[in-house]
């Protein structure tokens, strides 16, 4: 990422500061959310001595770290001993683990690098969680169902809208939850794993953002209903869509 972040600071005229976080599985899920936390908080705090101004603070990451990014927003809007982040900035982000079967997952399940079934082997391997489980999460059996009722006004293919449903999608079977592939998954249901859960009295304080997506990524449909969760409570996006783009395109 060196060589990114320099083109980054060279272009956009600003100090970029990149947080290298420990890693799964060495150092077990949220290890890597709090290092992230811990480096924006220590950042806001002595941005001046960067000379930064400390009001124009913006998080970025890609994939899973979009997946932080989005959690360290989260986690700092109720911070009333910080400055308020000036924007968050998702590419291609990884937001929920309730649903892989929305559109984007079913026509861009063999498309590399970021095959539908290499997005839960590395997803469970962040959570410490045997592998073998895999068929039946992506059959949806580790969401109850009042989860499942809860969930389904934030992520749904029904938001999705209809141009991104052509390249084909068919409703997935409903299959019977299980309480115990929930208990064993329940890590995957907090915020900080999954942004897209956030309740609204969390999501309506959020910064402004900006939110790339890729057509040809099991991830585009996350990105999309982030966007719409976000404008419906009157937080400025900015969206760029790759027609032609795939997951790592950055």
């Amino acid at each position: 990422y060196e060589r990114m972040c320099r083109y980054l600071a060279r272009k956009s005229d600003s100090v970029v500061v990149s947080v290298g976080y420990r890693l799964a599985p060495e150092h077990p899920f949220p290890a890597q959310f709090q290092d992230c936390l811990t480096a924006t908080t220590h950042f806001l705090r002595s941005a001046q001595d960067h000379g930064v101004d400390p009001s124009r603070v913006t998080i970025c990451g890609d994939s899973s770290g979009g997946t932080l990014t989005a959690a360290v927003a989260q986690a700092l809007v109720n911070r009333r001993d910080l400055p308020k982040l000036r924007a968050q900035i998702l590419i291609y982000p990884f937001l929920q683990a309730v649903d892989f079967n929305l559109p984007s997952y079913q026509q861009n399940e063999g498309v590399p690098i970021l095959l539908k079934e290499r997005t839960l082997i590395m997803g469970s391997k962040y959570v410490n969680k045997d592998l073998s489980f895999i068929p039946e999460v992506f059959k949806g059996r580790h969401v109850l169902e009042d989860l499942r009722l809860k969930y389904q006004k934030w992520v749904s293919p029904d938001y999705i809208p209809q141009e991104f449903k052509t390249r084909g999608y068919k409703p997935s079977q409903t299959y019977p939850p299980s309480e115990e592939l929930h208990e064993y998954y329940k890590p995957m249901f907090d915020p900080v794993f999954s942004p897209l859960l956030a309740e609204d009295s969390v999501v309506a304080q959020l910064p402004e953002a900006f939110i790339l997506t890729c057509e040809f990524d099991v991830l585009r449909d996350d990105g999309l209903l982030y966007k719409k969760r976000l404008e419906d409570h009157g937080v400025k996006v900015t969206w760029c869509h790759l027609q032609e783009g795939f997951h790592g395109t950055v």
